[in-house]
């Protein structure tokens, strides 16, 4: 669906017959898929090559129309972005955006002095100067790795949790998306409405386990809005057990909502050459504001977290499945 006013579209991507990627564009329910059959990646790249902007391409699709609401129910959507090699998709993201967020961690690791903790000194410094005015760079913010393309859950797929977590926790954030063009330059596809699926409970044992407690599965979708996100963006999380609601919170995100601006953390991942290979895929989280864990609910088993907002398109559908209790040693081989 292309919004001239904004100048945005919902693009989405599913398997078709044969079980290849298609590009799809989303015209309210109805998905009309690329004419060429092309994977999302595919036809970003083709439009790079042709000096095309990706806002532009909407005749691309010209191919079968098909209910998006079919899709879904015959388990046929993916990540609307993907690279053909997982290993060459990197996830990761940056925490302590929102205030929300902010104030659960500091008060997760020092419940008596959390204005003093190191948690709200990095809050507080994104705060001062997360937004520059400029070419001049912003103060450094926090990131961690997640994965590579092999974390991420397709819309509407199981979310599976290892049987070492100790908690399973959703959090609702705005993802990033991009490609790096064939000169390393960084390509900005557009945005996604994601869970940034983590572990708090092992966060909570002490905060220098945050790099363990996002090395989980994570998913967004299940449509990638190409442009600029909105400023201000409002949606909503459901968790449904047994076909029952049991928790349901608003948030809001984007950069009205945020301490750093988008500018400021696109220089602080890109500005390494690693982070700019080209043909690589980048999925990148921008941080919380809203997590059913600081409210002392616990996601179970058989859970099924909902998040959507304004603007993204039908909303993102993941049903938590736990793996046995009971971790033994990993062993490692001699060569």
């Amino acid at each position: 669906m292309i919004d001239m006013k904004e100048r945005a579209m919902l693009l989405v991507q599913f398997r078709d017959a044969n079980g290849a990627a298609v590009c799809g564009l989303l015209d309210g329910d109805i998905v009309r898929a690329h004419a060429a059959s092309r994977s999302t990646y595919d036809h970003v790249r083709d439009c790079l090559a042709a000096g095309q902007g990706l806002i532009d391409s909407a005749d691309a699709f010209g191919g079968a129309a098909m209910g998006f609401a079919d899709l879904a129910a015959g388990e046929r959507l993916l990540p609307p972005l993907t690279h053909p090699d997982p290993r060459r998709c990197l996830v990761s993201g940056t925490g302590l955006t929102h205030r929300g967020s902010a104030d659960t961690r500091a008060l997760m690791h020092m419940p008596d002095d959390a204005a003093a903790s190191d948690t709200m000194r990095l809050f507080t410094a994104g705060v001062k100067g997360g937004r520059p005015a400029g070419d001049a760079p912003g103060v450094l913010p926090e990131w961690f790795y997640k994965g590579d393309g092999d974390s991420i859950v397709a819309p509407g797929a199981a979310m599976p949790s290892p049987g070492f977590a100790l908690a399973d926790g959703e959090e609702p954030e705005l993802a990033m998306l991009y490609v790096i063009d064939n000169n390393g330059i960084p390509r900005r596809i557009g945005s996604a409405i994601g869970n940034e699926f983590s572990d708090h409970e092992t966060e909570r044992l002490n905060y220098l386990y945050l790099a363990h407690s996002k090395l989980r599965d994570c998913s967004f979708g299940p449509a990638l809005r190409v442009g600029a996100p909105p400023a201000d963006i409002h949606g909503e999380t459901r968790i449904l057990r047994a076909g029952r609601e049991v928790w349901r919170k608003r948030f809001a995100t984007g950069e009205a909502n945020m301490t750093h601006n988008l500018a400021n953390l696109e220089h602080h991942h890109f500005r390494y050459a690693r982070h700019c290979r080209p043909g690589d895929v980048h999925v990148h989280f921008l941080g919380t504001a809203v997590l059913s864990f600081a409210d002392g609910f616990m996601v179970d088993d058989g859970d099924v977290i909902e998040i959507g907002a304004d603007s993204y398109g039908p909303p993102l559908r993941n049903v938590v499945r736990r793996a046995p209790d009971g971790t033994v040693m990993t062993k490692v081989q001699p060569a």
